[in-house]
């Protein structure tokens, strides 16, 4: 269907044509192009919401032949109200003409791009043979790790570790996995923290010398999930600008940026690799236009 209309897409809508098939590719070639010049994209800006606790970010980018913005929110306290803690919309323009294309759900595609950028890290940086799979958290991300990381690694163990055991063994079970201290899942091949917890839940000296950490939960200023030690290593991120300016792991540590992603997908050298290497992701709206666009695409059967 070819359609010269703006499109308001549900997440149901967004859910029918995304996959991670298709994503994690479009995902690995975006990374690619935003470390080679080919996105404009500022920082994101984050105005607080004090009174509920929460934060509103407005994410604009100009990549691929579209344009457009993420509006997201992040309200911690929704997880008492059975409510979804991130929430947002974006909207997408033509860049040649600036005509809109759609407005969409983008609660969807903030959950599974940054599963689908795990991905791509974690098939750059993580040995070909690694087996075991630790996981900090058991929520929607957990979730959405789990599918999009078994397109690049075929794991053998899953260790799950949640601060609520309930939610850490109905996670388990569901991925086949077994709940354990956070000591132990961490004490795996790729390590993955995807919480909401605002101070350290992983210590570095539980990693082994050649794990691979995704550092996911915590992207803002004052919030952190891996101690000093944790950090030492490697550092590889998505974004320099906005790794030196917005997450807490990196800030609070005073930690090193060692490369961007998309600079070593690009062939960059990457040195020697002592000890973990972290890669600390805070999502970048490149990733969530080059998603939108996808979708786009998929529905309006045309390219832009």
């Amino acid at each position: 269907m070819s359609t010269d209309k703006l499109l308001f897409l549900d997440e149901d809508q967004v859910r029918a044509v995304l996959s991670y098939d298709e994503l994690i590719p479009v995902i690995r070639q975006a990374l690619m192009d935003f470390s080679a010049g080919r996105a404009v994209q500022p920082l994101r800006t984050v105005m607080s919401v004090a009174a509920h606790n929460g934060w509103f970010a407005v994410m604009p980018a100009v990549y691929g032949g579209v344009m457009g913005a993420k509006m997201v929110t992040f309200y911690p306290g929704n997880v008492a109200l059975e409510k979804h803690t991130h929430l947002a919309m974006i909207q997408l323009f033509r860049s040649d003409t600036g005509e809109p294309l759609a407005v969409m759900d983008g609660r969807l595609i903030t959950e599974m791009r940054t599963a689908a950028v795990s991905a791509v890290a974690v098939d750059c940086l993580a040995r070909r043979d690694a087996k075991v799979l630790g996981i900090l958290g058991s929520g929607v991300q957990a979730r959405s790790h789990v599918q999009a990381l078994s397109r690049v690694r075929k794991f053998e163990e899953i260790r799950v570790w949640s601060r609520s055991e309930a939610n850490a063994r109905r996670f388990a079970d569901e991925v086949r996995g077994r709940m354990t201290t956070s000591e132990e899942a961490a004490a795996a091949d790729v390590v993955l923290t995807l919480t909401s917890s605002p101070v350290p839940v992983l210590q570095g000296g539980w990693l082994k010398k050649n794990a691979v950490v995704c550092a996911v939960g915590a992207v803002t200023p004052d919030r952190r999930e891996l101690d000093d030690e944790a950090m030492r290593g490697a550092v590889v991120v998505e974004s320099r600008e906005a790794a030196l300016r917005e997450p807490g792991d990196i800030l609070l540590a005073k930690a090193e940026v060692s490369a961007e992603i998309g600079e070593l997908l690009n062939g960059a050298p990457f040195g020697p690799k002592v000890g973990p290497v972290v890669f600390k992701s805070v999502g970048i709206a490149t990733e969530d236009i080059a998603t939108a666009k996808l979708v786009y695409e998929k529905i309006a059967g045309a390219h832009v």
